[in-house]
């Protein structure tokens, strides 16, 4: 590294110029490149995901619709409880067939379970048959939530094929004593069959799982995105992976797939503890950006020519001038006299070497007018870094508003969040050190509510300035740190409500602003002191921590010694302050943003 800088010194201006030019704009055009890229990439995938998010909602409502169905179905049977008599078998079996035909679309097989274990189906034949060896499981389900709908974890029926049962019991509407159980076996291949064109594709599948982590529906497993057991089938998840799904958390994540990483869309389980689970494959979200990277890659290797043919001919053009006035000026060696420059160009380099010229006669008084200047800019650096905003004001303010948030006052938190914004956005604003008096009100009004939100009825404040004076030009945050003073200095340790005022007007070129308030007040050393001395203000409680002496120096640095600050107190009483300055008016762009 020190080799590369030791060489990068030792070249000439041309070829700095030329190597500079070259690194910072290819490094500005990769660099930007680079972040448009994942720019693009971010977006696409937030998109994909929302819109797998947004149809895992829709689909979870047609599952819901769906099993409502069902319910509705059973519900219906479970009002015939004749048909659980002795000699109704065929009436049985017939309306089981007609609400099975009417509800196709949801269910496979319906059953009568009677208490003595005889059973009726909508396919009766069928069922004598191969039988169902779940129906007793379902009876004994029904029957430890009684007089309420279950439904069972996923089995495979003989006659439903891989299926969920809703079972409900049946009492006698007379005795209440339990007659038996209707039961209704899901087409969960239907119901796969309606969801898969949502959220199957060539890069996207999905799987629906119970909270005991048993798959209810799964999309085609030839899509080999997820992790299956090897040799089953039907085909199965891995036990390791049902597990990891279910630990999930609702919302984005991703998990390894069968091949490569997969990016999972999660929903809240809805009222029968299902979750529906999007996979995605991470690759997808590259594929379409790898375009971009080629259009990318083909206009730099046109940039790269273009660059290093306009930046060396750029380069040699601007500073062959400049070489040759280096070249005269390295002439110059005898120090002792004043060294000036003989030329005769008439244009840049030409005003240039006159203005070394005069630079060298006026160059002793301008190193003292330099200290000068450091020595004020210090200063003002330091009253700048006192003007910043305190830590402990903001986290009173937000306190405030967060008490506010727990008692409900939703219009006082709105409002104080407004000011607080707006005051903020006031002070931070750095196109100019000056603004009108009426942006300086404005900025005070938003300090006061937010003080009178933490200190409530402790103070009023009272504005009287003409209209004439609002558009007079003067410094940002003047009248913030007075009032300030006043609240934390003078009203709030007298501990009884009090009054702050502002007067103003305008008399010829000068403009008077006067800050009184009914505080503590102060004795006559105190106030001699207060403008005597600079002292730091605590900032505590204060907005900007700017002290009285502060703002007395800032108006006499920018406006002169005739301007500024004066203060008259008496204990008890209060406190009096004029601010002189001289009225100007304000004629740039107001910089107070409107309120939120």
């Amino acid at each position: 590294m020190n080799g590369i800088v030791y060489w990068y010194r030792s070249l000439g201006i041309a070829t700095k110029q030329f190597v500079f030019l070259f690194v910072v704009t290819f490094g500005m055009f990769i660099a930007l490149a680079m972040s448009n890229l994942q720019d693009a990439e971010h977006l696409f995938r937030e998109q994909v995901i929302k819109d797998s998010q947004q149809l895992i909602e829709r689909t979870n409502q047609y599952v819901d619709s769906y099993l409502d169905n069902v319910q509705n179905m059973l519900l219906l049977l479970s009002t015939r409880s004749d048909l659980f008599e002795d000699g109704r078998e065929k009436e049985a079996v017939k309306t089981l067939q007609n609400f099975a035909n009417y509800n196709s679309s949801v269910t496979r097989t319906l059953y009568l379970i009677r208490k003595d274990g005889k059973v009726y189906s909508n396919t009766q034949a069928y069922y004598e048959i191969l039988g169902n060896p779940h129906l007793d499981n379902l009876y004994r389900l029904a029957a430890a939530n009684y007089g309420a709908m279950n439904v069972s974890e996923p089995y495979a029926s003989p006659l439903s094929g891989r299926t969920i049962a809703y079972v409900l019991p049946v009492t006698d509407p007379a005795t209440a004593e339990l007659l038996g159980v209707v039961a209704a076996e899901i087409d969960l291949d239907r119901l796969t069959g309606r969801i898969a064109p949502l959220l199957v594709s060539e890069n996207q599948t999905f799987t629906i799982i119970t909270r005991k982590n048993n798959v209810i529906t799964l999309s085609d497993p030839q899509d080999k995105l997820l992790q299956y057991e090897p040799g089953t089938f039907p085909p199965e998840l891995k036990e390791s992976f049902l597990e990891q799904l279910g630990d999930l958390p609702v919302g984005v994540r991703t998990i390894d797939g069968q091949k490569g990483s997969l990016v999972v869309v999660k929903s809240a389980a809805n009222r029968l503890g299902w979750s529906l689970l999007s996979f995605i494959k991470e690759d997808y979200f590259y594929q379409n950006v790898l375009r971009l990277y080629d259009n990318y890659r083909n206009a730099g290797m046109v940039w790269l020519g273009v660059l290093l043919v306009g930046t060396l001919i750029m380069s040699r053009h601007f500073t062959k001038p400049v070489r040759t006035l280096v070249a005269k000026m390295d002439r110059v060696r005898d120090l002792g006299v004043l060294p000036f420059i003989s030329i005769d160009r008439h244009d840049e380099i030409g005003r240039l070497a006159k203005s070394y010229n005069a630079m060298m006669e006026r160059i002793h008084a301008l190193i003292q007018e330099t200290k000068e200047m450091e020595a004020k800019k210090k200063q003002y650096e330091l009253s700048m870094l006192q003007s910043q905003i305190a830590p402990h004001f903001l986290y009173n303010t937000l306190a405030c508003i967060s008490s506010l948030a727990r008692q409900r006052r939703i219009d006082d938190v709105r409002e104080t969040i407004k000011s607080l914004v707006a005051l903020l956005s006031f002070s931070f604003n750095r196109s100019s050190e000056f603004v009108t008096l009426g942006e300086e009100l404005e900025g005070l009004k938003r300090y006061v509510h937010i003080q009178r939100v933490r200190y409530g009825d402790m103070f009023t404040l009272e504005i009287d300035v003409e209209d004439a004076a609002l558009g007079c030009k003067m410094l940002k945050l003047t009248l913030q740190p007075l009032v300030e003073n006043a609240i934390f200095h003078g009203i709030v340790p007298k501990r009884e409500p009090g009054r702050i005022r502002i007067f103003g007007r305008i008399r010829g070129q000068t403009l008077r602003l006067f800050i009184s308030d009914n505080g503590l007040g102060m004795d006559k050393s105190t106030v001699s002191r207060l403008l005597a001395e600079r002292k730091e203000t605590s900032r505590r409680n204060t907005f900007t921590g700017m002290g009285v002496m502060n703002v007395h120096e800032r108006v006499r640095i920018h406006f002169g010694a005739a301007f500024g600050l004066k203060i008259r107190s008496r204990p008890g009483c209060g406190t009096w302050i004029r601010l002189k300055m001289p009225y100007d008016e304000w004629t740039g762009e107001p910089i107070l943003p409107e309120s939120p």
